[in-house]
């Protein structure tokens, strides 16, 4: 089926090629082509693209008429007999879409005979890898697609793998993969792209947008069991399993692959079927975490690994697994036991570790949040062969050193937990690489952890004179309070900002807990780590909160068991008294800032609001919900609210279509003026200073009037007074209480005693 009009202008029916346009470029024009098809479309993508390459483009129904070898023949059928024939006799092969992507790239045709043609360029500068693939006749199909793509295929991992194909996330390619981070997916990112192949506007499949709608979930191909849990964990940990393409089976199901169990419990390990991982459950959270598999062998339980050593991965024993490993510990210690009567020699640490569990170990220290090394349970315990005399005994501590102790002793548990905060969470949220780096952004960092760094500083600091003034104790000369009164300023400056916003870090903690599951991951993982003694990140984080009036009873304390003439007496007492002007300086402080926060957060709900509304002077007091009894602001029967402010009253409308609790300014999305003032809740109709109201009227109470109160106002520019009625409908709160607030805020205005004034002859 040649080209007619290459017939007729080239006179040349010989090889069928026929001139289509002038070239555009003529570097270009040396290829032969012949486009295999049924019927002679032309001006079509695919001859568009073929004019850029030749000066004749040649049509047939299946090449046999043609016998040059230099021509490449354009097919759409990679599975048809024609294919097959070409392929044998060792033409050069494209596929359209190929041909338009050379085209629109301006990039040179092919000039070797290829042994897989390019149907596309989909997966051009892919070099693929496979693994967990079981289906011989599937991983053929999968290559061919691959290669008909413009993709590469090799056999084991290497530095040129740029994509791993998994079957299942498992396997030492996988690990490989997840570890110098080669994106791991699935097989339908060759299928859907392959299914995909005539549509040349196709991105590239490995582009970053591509590759992460088919990237593996974690737990893809696994089948998990979830043991020892409480019920509700175990709800969520299965929500979080299914999300991650994970299946929940039973203990005794024979394809199950891993057991997930909670710290302290172990499965019966006769009623495991064939070959699972034990692991613990830092290995599930972690692997949510990191939004790949990680590596089993690290999370593997001790008490199965004991148990499993001799590497036969069948049950083999009839004791299930916790019997078995409480009589083994139990025999051991009670050998020990004996061998100690026998030498007289002391258990030491090592013995401990290897009888003891992590977390037993940690409670030997007395604290849970205590990181230095547990005491050994014998050390107390002499060497008959050696000790010949029995140690000197300690003298008595005395009521005054043992308060201090005390207060020793919780300032270092508070250090500790300021440590744990920064250094288990803190710093690997902000680390720039590893597991956990880009899990928040730098404003969540900052609210929740910004203002934390300067208490942990100077507490560390104190504790270290603390430590040093119980080492060299001495009761009437050791001056505690000069050690607290040192810190006074720094503490200052380090604790408001932290208490001021207080309650923006929980909310920002609980908003990335619940709206970021890797982060939620991260938190979990970290939570069952032993220095955070099983208590939650939001539960540290309160910790300074409460440490100053812990701190300062304990100082109180001390001062009882200090003689007057001891010269720390004195110290303590001003140590005392400056932690509570500490105390008293940041209440208020985080008023004044709970009132600036609210004052912004009415400007920004009331439509025109004047914005001068916003001073550092004044502070919100309480709103109170009205409706106008009289015409003087908007109408009767209006739903009004009033705002009252320490020097000021604001008076809204409300919107109804529009009504609703305050956001904070912030929050608030502000993506044009219009929509802005749509959103606002409140219309602005007056504003009253608390200087020209001159009254405040209680109208009695009848039958049919009930809280009503006016407002008897005049100001400077005017002559007559005028009276602003209004019914309170807030449930709040009652008509008596805000009236009293609102004469308190008077009487602080004008200078004198408050009073309600009441007229009942209205």
């Amino acid at each position: 089926m040649e080209d007619a009009q290459g017939e007729n202008q080239a006179g040349n029916p010989s090889n069928g090629y026929a001139p289509d346009s002038p070239p555009s470029n003529p570097d270009m024009k040396t290829a032969k082509i012949c486009i295999i098809r049924e019927d002679e479309v032309r001006d079509d993508p695919v001859h568009e693209a073929a004019k850029k390459y030749c000066d004749f483009v040649k049509f047939s129904r299946d090449g046999s008429e043609l016998l040059d070898l230099e021509t490449i023949y354009i097919i759409d059928n990679f599975d048809s007999p024609v294919f097959n024939s070409l392929k044998d006799r060792k033409c050069r092969i494209l596929g359209p879409t190929a041909l338009i992507q050379y085209a629109e790239n301006n990039s040179a045709l092919p000039t070797k005979i290829l042994k897989h043609p390019p149907y596309c360029l989909h997966m051009k500068g892919a070099v693929v890898c496979f693994t967990g693939l079981r289906d011989k006749i599937e991983i053929d199909k999968v290559v061919r697609e691959l290669f008909h793509m413009g993709g590469n295929f090799v056999r084991e991992m290497s530095g040129k793998v740029t994509h791993l194909v998994a079957g299942r996330c498992t396997g030492d390619k996988y690990q490989y993969a997840t570890t110098f981070r080669v994106p791991v997916v699935g097989v339908d990112w060759i299928h859907n792209m392959w299914e995909q192949r005539d549509d040349a506007k196709t991105l590239n499949a490995i582009d970053p947008l591509v590759v992460q709608q088919y990237k593996l979930k974690p737990f893809f191909g696994a089948r998990i069991c979830l043991f020892g849990f409480s019920d509700d964990e175990k709800r969520h940990m299965e929500a979080v399993l299914v999300e991650n393409c994970g299946t929940l089976v039973d203990i005794d199901d024979s394809s199950c692959t891993h057991v997930v169990v909670e710290e302290g419990t172990l499965p019966d390990i006769n009623v495991l079927q064939g070959y699972c991982n034990v692991v613990r459950a830092e290995w599930f959270w972690l692997s949510v975490q990191k939004e790949s598999c990680a590596d089993e062998a690290q999370y593997i339980l001790a008490q199965a690994q004991q148990i499993t050593s001799n590497g036969d991965h069948t049950p083999h024993s009839s004791t299930p697994l916790s019997h078995s490993f409480v009589d083994s510990a139990r025999r051991k210690r009670k050998r020990l036991r004996f061998q100690s009567r026998q030498s007289g020699a002391s258990i030491t640490a090592d013995l401990i570790d290897s009888t003891y569990s992590p977390q037993t170990r940690l409670s030997l220290s007395g604290s849970l949040l205590d990181n230095t090394a547990s005491p050994e349970p014998c050390a107390s315990v002499p060497d008959t062969s050696i000790v010949a005399s029995p140690a000197p005994i300690a003298p008595p501590l005395s009521p005054r050193q043992m308060v201090f102790l005390e207060l020793v002793q919780t300032e270092t548990n508070y250090v500790d937990i300021l440590h744990t905060i920064v250094y288990l969470f803190k710093e690997p949220l902000e680390s720039k690489d590893g597991e956990s780096a880009g899990l928040l952004n730098a404003t969540e960092l900052r609210i929740i952890f910004g203002n934390l760094p300067p208490i942990y500083e100077v507490h560390r600091d104190m504790l270290a004179d603390l430590q040093h003034a119980a080492q060299n104790w001495k009761d009437d000369v050791t001056k505690v309070g000069a050690i607290v009164l040192k810190y006074k300023e720094a503490m200052l400056k380090a604790y408001p900002p932290f208490i001021n916003f207080f309650e923006d870090t929980k909310k920002m903690l609980l908003s990335c807990d619940e709206n970021n599951p890797r982060f939620h991951a991260f938190l979990k993982i970290r939570y069952s780590r032993p220095e955070c003694g099983r208590q939650s990140l939001n539960e540290l984080l309160i910790r300074p909160v409460q440490r100053l009036p812990s701190m300062s009873l304990l100082l109180n304390d001390l001062a009882k068991q200090t003689q007057k003439s001891n010269p720390d007496n004195e110290l303590l007492l001003n140590a005392l008294a400056e932690v509570k002007t500490v105390m008293t300086l940041i209440n208020e402080d985080k008023r004044k800032t709970e009132g600036q926060v609210a004052l912004f957060e009415i400007f920004n709900e009331i439509e025109n609001c004047p914005a001068d509304i916003v001073a550092s002077h004044r502070t919100f007091v309480q709103r109170c919900d009205v409706d106008e009894f009289s015409n003087e602001l908007y109408g009767r029967g209006e739903h009004l609210t009033l705002f009252l402010f320490s020097d000021m009253l604001e008076i809204c409308k409300r919107k109804t279509k529009a009504f609703g609790s305050l956001r904070s300014p912030s929050v608030t999305s502000l993506h044009s003026s219009k929509l802005a003032q749509s959103l606002k809740a409140y219309k602005h109709i007056k504003q009253l200073p608390l200087s020209t109201i001159k009254r405040v009227i209680d109208i009695k109470e009848t039958e049919g009037i009930r809280n009503v109160f006016a407002l008897r106002c005049r100001s400077n520019q005017e002559f007559k007074e005028r009276d602003y009625m209004f019914t309170l409908t807030s449930e709040e709160f009652f008509k008596t209480s805000f009236l009293k607030v609102l004469c308190r805020q008077l009487a602080n205005t004008v200078c004198r005693t408050d009073a309600v004034s009441t007229n009942h002859g209205r």
